[in-house]
This record gives C-alpha cells, sequence and structure tokens, in this order.
C-alpha cells in the first residue's frame, strides 16, 4: 500500500511534536496509536540486541510481528535502520 503523499507532507511539515501530537490523536484511533508506538518499541528493542522471545514476553506480541521488525532491521537500504543507527 502506498502512503498518500499529501500526508507524508503534512506530517513532514509539523514541526511542534505537542502538534504533531494532536495531529496523529485527531487521525489515528487509540489502537493504531497504539500499534505504531509498539511497532517502534520493537524495533529499537531489536537493534539493542534483544532477543526476539524476549521482545515477545516483554510485550506479549507474537514471534510473527517481530520476524517482520528482523526483516526491516536485516535489510541495509532501510530507512529504520539508519534512523537509529544515528
Amino acid at each position: 500500500m502506498t502512503i498518500d503523499q499529501e500526508l507524508l507532507k503534512v506530517i513532514s511539515s509539523i514541526n511542534d511534536l505537542d502538534e504533531l501530537n494532536r495531529f496523529f490523536n485527531d487521525i489515528f484511533t487509540p489502537a493504531e496509536l497504539d500499534d505504531i508506538s509498539l511497532r517502534w518499541k520493537l524495533l529499537k528493542d531489536l537493534h539493542k540486541g534483544m532477543t526476539q522471545r524476549k521482545i515477545s514476553e516483554k510485550y506479549g506480541i507474537s514471534l510473527c510481528k517481530i520476524t517482520r521488525g528482523s526483516k526491516v532491521l536485516k535489510d541495509e537500504s532501510s530507512v529504520v535502520l539508519k534512523v537509529l543507527n544515528r
């Protein structure tokens, strides 16, 4: 699925974190925000070297969800990897 380019431009134009937080709360459901936040947390934990099994126990999620994140981090062209390496 392709993300709407206008939406990406709007998000990237918001420089105030409080305003960005309010924007996200306006357009995403609480469950969607929880999913995005969880994905980011598990990516950070994987990047730090935590095992998939420990992440699964920590957040109570399936190994399948974590494996997808692991694949993202193994891709040398991954923007997520670039961001986490900063």
